[in-house]
């Protein structure tokens, strides 16, 4: 699927509600971005936090294929949405 910034910011937060779903992943994903959840409220909807949301999720191969498994998209379309939003080369990842 080829996604615009919109449906690539809506599969963002559908992957973040997955995430604070997930006790440990929360805590992951905060320790590692170093946002805190006192702030998390505040960056809802900003394109930046929707990258290091799929960021976090992409840095691990279970990780993407759980988190796209329950969100039941492949997990290229993770990349995919992440690259819409950050830009084509953005770790080497070129849009569809």
């Amino acid at each position: 699927m080829a996604y615009s910034r919109e449906s690539a910011q809506e599969l963002a937060q559908s992957a973040l509600l997955y995430l604070l779903q997930q006790p440990e992943l929360a805590a992951g994903f905060l320790g590692t971005t170093g946002i805190e959840a006192a702030e998390l409220r505040g960056m809802i909807g900003r394109p930046e936090l929707a990258v290091h949301v799929l960021d976090y999720l992409l840095e691990d191969d279970s990780r993407v294929l759980d988190a796209a498994a329950m969100l039941q998209v492949s997990p290229t379309e993770l990349i995919s949405a992440r690259t819409v939003l950050s830009g084509p080369g953005s770790y080497g990842w070129d849009a569809d």
